[in-house]
């Protein structure tokens, strides 16, 4: 049997993944480049670890989403794979019921029906008899049918479940790539940050603290100002468990409790609301209801980005409750701080 081709899932995540070893290529070149003698441009290097970690949240969301896919299409297989053995498991019982009616034809002698009317002693008998005979006929032609169309069901359920496990094979090889892409930026991003001196080490890590505690000042006090009511209940709910990890850590491909990437934070909150959003940032950008930034309520999800990368939780007074990347933890932020692509009510 030829091999299946990959779905548009497959293929948009082997693009990607291509996309992105190209630009892991870039970036080594550069990394070389800035390895010459003199070391790295110390002012660029925050820059270009901020760069890395924002490249590596993209390759976990896409990583994220072919782990989703991945479990959707081994459950779909596995489905298919069931169907197949009970549908072998009928045609087996109708052949052989077919078989087993042969079988006593057989043995009967198959006689012209012409002579065994003119042999028999009770005519009017024998062709009630043929009667019902001529109808057993039609209904083993119905049963020879029904067999043929099972056969032709259990052909195409074998087809769909080996296009599945095909799909899925091409799913895990991009899932790993994906993955593979997340460490190698997280390790550029530590090899730029090794090339420092602990005292610049030192001083970058004071920036970025400074740089923090100025950020969560002035989102605190926007919270403080606001006081919009959440859009409803659950939203209500899946907000107050948002606001009960601010502090985590952020850890690539986490839903919680104890750590999270940014729309594992968003799933997480939700489903203490009772609510299953999607597993990724570009799927919750289409979990729900749109709304403009001017209409957004607490619990509201905010999804930033051209790519829609990176989601955060409206938490009312300007302001959004997120998972930044890796280093930083769960934190308020300006909704100012990052473009917003869109804003999503679940």
């Amino acid at each position: 049997m030829a091999s299946t081709p990959p779905s548009g899932t497959a293929r948009r995540f082997a693009r990607v993944v291509a996309v992105t070893a190209a630009a892991t290529t870039v970036l080594a070149m550069t990394a070389s480049a800035h390895g010459a003698p003199g070391g790295p441009d110390k002012k660029d290097v925050k820059a270009q670890v901020d760069q890395l970690y924002a490249e590596a949240e993209q390759a976990s969301e896409k990583s994220n989403a072919a782990e989703e896919a991945a479990q959707r299409l081994q459950a779909e297989a596995g489905t298919l794979q069931q169907e197949v053995a009970r549908g072998q498991e009928t045609l087996n019982r109708m052949r052989l019921d077919l078989a087993t009616v042969a079988g006593a034809e057989y043995r009967s002698g198959g006689m012209d029906p012409t002579v065994q009317l003119m042999l028999s002693s009770d005519p009017a008998g024998y062709l009630a008899k043929a009667r019902t005979l001529a109808q057993a006929g039609e209904q083993r032609a119905a049963t020879l049918h029904e067999v043929q169309e099972q056969q032709r069901r259990l052909d195409q359920r074998r087809e769909e479940a080996t296009g599945k496990l095909a799909e899925l094979e091409s799913v895990r090889t991009s899932l790993a790539a994906a993955k593979q892409q997340v460490q190698q930026r997280l390790k550029s991003a530590q090899a730029l940050l090794g090339s420092l001196t602990a005292a610049e080490r030192a001083q970058l890590q004071a920036q970025d603290d400074r740089e923090a505690h100025e950020r969560a000042a002035r989102a605190a006090e926007r919270v403080d100002l606001g006081t919009q009511p959440p859009s409803s209940d659950r939203a209500a709910a899946a907000l107050a468990a948002a606001l009960s990890k601010l502090g985590s850590p952020y850890v690539y491909g986490s839903t919680g409790p104890g750590a999270f990437d940014c729309s594992g934070l968003m799933y997480w909150s939700w489903r203490q609301a009772g609510v299953t959003l999607p597993r990724t940032s570009q799927a919750q950008a289409f979990g729900g209801q749109r709304i403009s930034l001017s209409e957004a309520q607490p619990g509201d999800l905010v999804i930033f980005f051209h790519d829609m990368h990176h989601v955060g939780m409206y938490a009312g007074g300007g302001t959004v409750i997120h998972a930044p990347y890796p280093g930083a933890r769960v934190r308020y932020e300006s909704v100012a701080a990052m473009p917003v692509a869109a804003v999503v009510r679940p």
